[in-house]
């Protein structure tokens, strides 16, 4: 289904400041480029980043373990499982960065593992033939300096304090992988059927979403198929699982941040895709397609009732089915004499909203892309979208005045006037 909550999330996360001072080819390499006043970090982590990375690249698990400590033999045992785990994932690039140590609430240990820190790092990594851009992923470790060579003891100490480290699909179980025309399907404990299927519909998607979408993007989806709702959570960071028990998938990226397709993903929740119908599946994954190929238009202040209602939009488009049966929430409030009275917020679109008043959001910012289609036409929606999707509320008023000629209150008199017609 939808992915603006995790999206946003995620942006969030990954959207750090980098030295200005390096440039870009050089930050995998770097140390980390800390703050004024901060002590520098103990010379040798980096070094042992870089073998550890070198190693995945090279697919040499005893290199990749001789960056772990012996002594910690339940974390070797994980990263064994882990580097195992990564055999078939198609990888075009694999760095850490240290961003920075210290102790984190961590004690001092003197003996013979000498200094004990905790490290932040940044991994970033590629998908060959589908990542124009890394994805980044904060991992918080303990390491350890045994007769000065460090070695990484843990990656969960720093939990306790809300320092997570981030999961990927791999820390999940042996990932197996599915390739499709423009797709590529990853999963765990799903079977090669589930994926395939999974391939094949986000297959179907992205022509759609190329005949629908007039901007420009790689027509290439990444999915992500993990084994359970919580594991799916874990996935998206997330402590609670509830909140996404309805949502069948979500797409998770970095808006509008570069002019290259940025690395998204769509993670799919296999309860809830697995009670949708055929249909039903298309069309959830022609939506978060529609996410990918418009990310590079869309940040994190474009009003939700049109990146949610555009994706909607394209899923349902040709399909067919009547105003009423693709928005049954809002025919019922017309129906009762209660059509909304406004466009739908981004506070609408909480997840934490009631599967009714999710519903309406959804079925609102569809309807209002949709009149747009039918009176302006689907390059004019296009054109709209672009215009205003780099900027929030008040970018989308110029966009309607520029593109529609319109002013925003005339619009949604308008928008009132096509639902009712539409739902009546």
């Amino acid at each position: 289904m939808r992915g603006h909550r995790a999206q946003r999330r995620a942006a969030r996360r990954i959207r750090r400041a980098l030295c200005a001072a390096l440039p870009p080819v050089l930050l995998s390499l770097s140390a980390g480029c800390g703050r004024p006043g901060e002590p520098a970090p103990p010379p040798g982590i980096q070094r042992m980043l870089d073998q550890r990375a070198a190693a995945v690249r090279d697919r040499d698990s005893g290199a990749f373990l001789a960056s772990v400590d012996p002594h910690a033999v339940a974390y070797r045992t994980r990263q064994r499982e882990l580097f195992a785990n990564l055999g078939h994932v198609p990888l075009a690039s694999w760095t850490y960065e240290l961003v920075k140590t210290d102790a984190f609430g961590l004690p001092a240990v003197a003996g013979a593992e000498g200094r004990r820190v905790a490290a932040e790092v940044r991994l970033r990594y590629r998908l060959a033939g589908y990542d124009t851009a890394p994805v980044t992923a904060v991992q918080y470790l303990t390491l350890t300096d045994r007769g000065g060579r460090w070695r990484i003891v843990s990656d969960t100490d720093g939990a306790a304090e809300g320092r997570r480290s981030a999961r990927q699909l791999w820390d999940q179980g042996p990932v197996q992988v599915v390739r499709g025309r423009y797709s590529l399907v990853l999963g765990v404990g799903r079977g090669t059927a589930a994926l395939r299927e999974l391939a094949e519909r986000t297959d179907a998607a992205v022509p759609a979403v190329g005949k629908a979408w007039p901007g420009k993007w790689a027509g290439r989806v990444v999915v992500e198929a993990p084994q359970s709702l919580d594991r799916m959570a874990e996935l998206l960071d997330a402590t609670d699982s509830a909140g996404y028990r309805g949502i069948a998938a979500v797409t998770t990226g970095e808006a509008g941040t570069a002019p290259a397709a940025p690395a998204d993903r769509v993670i799919v929740n296999p309860e809830a895709y697995g009670e949708l119908s055929g249909t039903g599946r298309q069309i959830v994954l022609t939506h978060e397609a529609t996410h990918v190929a418009t990310r590079t238009v869309t940040t994190a202040t474009t009003p939700l009732w049109l990146s949610e209602g555009f994706a909607d939009w394209v899923a349902y488009r040709g399909s067919g089915r009547p105003p009423a049966a693709t928005a049954p929430e809002l025919a019922r409030a017309v129906a009762k004499g209660t059509p909304p009275p406004r466009l739908p917020a981004d506070g609408d679109f909480r997840f934490s909203r009631s599967a009714e008043q999710l519903a309406r959001a959804y079925e609102g910012g569809w309807l209002a892309c949709r009149m747009i289609a039918d009176n302006w036409g689907e390059k004019k929606l296009g054109a709209f979208y672009r215009a205003a999707g780099r900027g929030g509320e008040e970018s989308a008023g110029r966009a309607m005045k520029d593109q529609l000629g319109l002013a925003p209150t005339e619009f949604t008199r308008r928008w009132r006037s096509y639902v009712s017609g539409q739902l009546d």
